[in-house]
């Protein structure tokens, strides 16, 4: 007997329903849970608002633009870690603040009797010839070196209570959000410090914008001024944010980190040294919070102890949300902030050129965080629903 072959069928017809091209409805799940959602966004954001909002492409607006995304980056990739561990940092703004006064008392190169005569720290650390520091060669940098210890000891003693005193995240920082910031406040009697040395306020000026677009001549700029026209600022700001996606995302701590945000009991059981690390992840909070200190106070020549008041809390925790790091723990990344950052001041210089009153654009930003929190968690349903 013989055998009859088997009938040849297209390939297309021989193909499972699996392998079929995924639907529209599959592919705009994909790309709404995809890594690089908000910065399409970001995009799709600007083209379409360009047309009716002839100012926000003008060389003036892409310079604000840029020169507020390196201090908020700096605050937020600070307030990714937290996250990650299912925390939260109430107490940036105020360590921002406070920070800043810290560093101005210690560094100004004048100060006015009128201005501060009844402050605890006239006479003690500033007077009519300058802060402490004021006179010494490394004046500067021995002020940023103190502003960065004092910022970092902040966070590093929210992580102490939060890790062997088991205080909630939310209850600590906020304590200390209010103590650290009446502080501040009472340290100058609410005054802003100025007179800041112009080496200090270099690190917040100067862009590149103004060279690609504006009136200048860049063949007529000396090779020794290119790093002040890229802006000190961005330089500082970048580099952070490297560092730290190198730490979150491709180190030993960072796999902790984010083991101790998806599972606290099973990271402990699996030997992570949960309590050292968030005393560390909190102190890295408070440490970035310092660094967009100095960024707002050399951008604003002058050292304030309400810097981080109002709704920049707002700012921070909605542009690290936004970006993708999930409010549950467990899933953070840098990259994620760096696009929530992007699309948030984007967000924000928008609103302005809209000419809305400040309520109208709080409630707008609330709206957005909303919309992103309720991203999250269709996120994590799906991922838990998939056995991601």
């Amino acid at each position: 007997m013989h055998s009859i072959p088997p009938s040849k069928t297209p390939a297309s017809a021989a193909q499972p329903e699996g392998k079929e091209r995924p639907s529209l409805l599959v592919r705009l799940r994909n790309l709404v849970l995809s890594d690089y959602f908000i910065l399409w966004l970001s995009i799709a954001y600007f083209l379409v608002l360009a047309p009716f909002l002839p100012t926000l492409t003008n060389p003036a607006n892409l310079s604000n633009l840029l020169s507020n995304t390196w201090p908020l980056l700096a605050v937020a990739v600070g307030q990714t870690f937290v996250l990650t561990i299912a925390g939260i940092d109430l107490s940036q703004g105020a360590v921002i603040g406070f920070t800043s006064t810290v560093m101005a008392v210690l560094v100004a190169t004048s100060g006015s009797a009128n201005v501060l005569e009844g402050a605890p720290v006239w006479g003690l650390f500033i007077d009519e010839n300058g802060g402490l520091f004021h006179g010494l060669p490394i004046s500067v940098f021995l002020s940023l070196v103190v502003m960065l210890a004092v910022g970092t000891c902040v966070g590093a003693l929210n992580g102490l209570a939060i890790a062997y005193l088991r205080m909630p995240p939310f209850m600590m920082t906020l304590v200390t959000m209010i103590v650290v910031s009446a502080f501040a406040v009472w340290l100058t009697q609410s005054e802003n410090v100025g007179n800041l040395p112009e080496s200090l306020v270099t690190l917040g000026k100067g862009d590149i914008i103004s060279v690609y677009f504006g009136e200048q001549d860049r063949s007529q700029i000396p090779r020794r001024e290119i790093f002040s026209v890229i802006g000190f600022s961005a330089v500082i700001a970048i580099s952070l944010a490297i560092a730290a996606h190198i730490l979150l995302n491709k180190t030993v701590f960072g796999r902790q980190v984010i083991a101790i945000g998806a599972n606290r009991k099973a990271a402990e059981i699996s030997g992570v040294p949960v309590k050292r690390i968030i005393v560390m992840v909190f102190a890295i909070s408070a440490f970035c919070a310092t660094v967009g200190s100095i960024l707002y106070s050399a951008r604003l020549e002058a050292g304030r102890p309400t810097l981080g008041e109002g709704t920049f809390l707002l700012d921070v925790i909605g542009a690290t949300v936004i970006g993708g790091t999930s409010l549950f723990g467990g899933k953070g990344k840098i990259i994620w902030t760096v696009f929530g950052v992007i699309f948030f001041v984007l967000l924000s210089n928008t609103l302005n050129l809209m000419n809305l009153s400040t309520f109208h654009i709080d409630m707008a930003k609330g709206g957005v965080i909303l919309c992103a929190a309720l991203l999250d968690v269709a996120r994590n349903r799906y991922s838990a629903e998939r056995g991601l």
